[in-house]
Formats: C-alpha cells, sequence, structure tokens
C-alpha cells in the first residue's frame, strides 16, 4: 500500500428498502459484461413436480464475481476446519436447467 495513500474509512449502511432473505436455489447466467445470480427457494410439492420460487436477482461485474468467489473460498475452508466437511447430496430428480436469455 502507498503510504501518502492511506485506506479510506468505510461505512456500510442499509438502505430502506434493506431485506434479508434465505435462498436454497441460486442460478447463474454470465455475459461478457456481467453475472447475474438469481436467488430463490425450491419447493418439491411432489415427486415429480419441482418448482423454484425466484425472489432476487442481482447483477454483479466479473470483477466483483470473481471476489465474491474468492471470499467464498475463504468462508468455507474456514467453516469446515471448525465443523468438518460439508457434503453435497446427490440429487435423485436433477433440476432442470433455468432456460432464458443471457443478460
Amino acid at each position: 500500500m502507498n503510504p501518502s495513500h492511506p485506506q479510506p474509512k468505510i461505512q456500510m449502511v442499509k438502505s430502506q428498502d434493506y431485506r434479508e432473505n434465505y435462498a436454497n436455489s441460486v442460478q447463474v447466467r454470465v455475459s461478457v459484461w456481467d453475472f447475474y445470480l438469481a436467488f430463490g427457494l425450491v419447493h418439491q410439492e411432489s415427486p415429480d413436480q419441482v418448482t423454484i420460487e425466484n425472489a432476487q436477482g442481482i447483477y454483479i461485474s466479473p470483477q466483483q464475481a470473481k471476489a465474491l468467489w474468492n471470499i467464498l473460498g475463504q468462508n468455507i475452508g474456514q467453516y469446515e476446519q471448525t465443523f468438518g466437511a460439508i457434503a453435497l447430496e446427490p440429487q435423485s430428480h436433477p433440476l432442470p436447467m433455468p432456460q432464458g436469455p443471457i443478460h
């Protein structure tokens, strides 16, 4: 870091429309300009019917996507050191890939 340019003080605030949600589904679409993340809930009404209810879509730059990937990797590593390996359950009914335009 350059001593003549000190780090700015960062203040995080919540906007008036800030909200927190739970998501057990994330779909990702990629274009040359950005990444689109759609967060939602998977509901399985019956063995042959799965509904994905998307609640929030977020566009991020490729740079922010890579920064997110890095910080998630670090935090997953710390989580697994503390609580043990995270197992990804095999799906007996693979979910179809979402269809739609690439943004």
